[in-house]
């Protein structure tokens, strides 16, 4: 076994085509095969340097699948393979009125007294964020990188309001 390239091509290393548009149940099964292969529990018996290099090629499969699996982490993952720079939370070009709906979806975030008030906004959040995963991958598919740029700052927004709908589910 020998150690993962330096700066590996995640779409390479999980034989996906390098879109953003991808078969997840390709991606899975490749995920599961390339792990089955180098898990560090099939390298118990083999020398230090095995069990370590098992180790890093097993994390970097996870890496690869949790990247590519996740709407967002493969847009920003395309962008960056293209030497897009991400748009940063401060960029002004967010429309005000994106930004208003953000900021009543957090408010009603704040006030959801009950569980039938959080699946709503949950629902909601979800609606969005499909829309979002299609408008990107149109963006990606006729190549305007900077389209897709602004489309996928909006779904971070969206990711950020599912991280805090799920620590509101949480009981404490």
């Amino acid at each position: 076994l020998q150690p993962p390239a330096p700066r590996p091509d995640l779409f390479r290393l999980m034989d996906c085509d390098r879109s953003f548009r991808i078969d997840a149940q390709q991606l899975q099964r490749r995920f599961r095969s390339l792990q089955r292969a180098v898990h560090p529990d099939r390298f118990g018996q083999r020398p230090p340097k095995e069990q370590y290099y098992s180790e890093q090629h097993s994390s970097l499969i996870n890496k690869a699948y949790q990247t590519l699996l996740n709407p967002l982490s493969r847009g920003l993952y395309l962008l960056e393979l293209s030497g897009v720079e991400p748009a940063q939370e401060t960029d002004a070009d967010a429309d005000s009125a994106f930004l208003m709906e953000i900021m009543e979806i957090n408010e009603k975030l704040a006030e959801a007294k009950n569980e039938h008030g959080l699946v709503e906004i949950e629902t909601l959040i979800k609606v969005k964020q499909e829309g979002l995963t299609k408008e990107v991958t149109a963006a990606f598919e006729r190549d305007d990188l900077q389209e897709a740029k602004k489309l996928l700052a909006k779904m971070k927004y969206f990711a950020n309001l599912e991280d805090k709908l799920k620590a509101k589910k949480i009981p404490s």
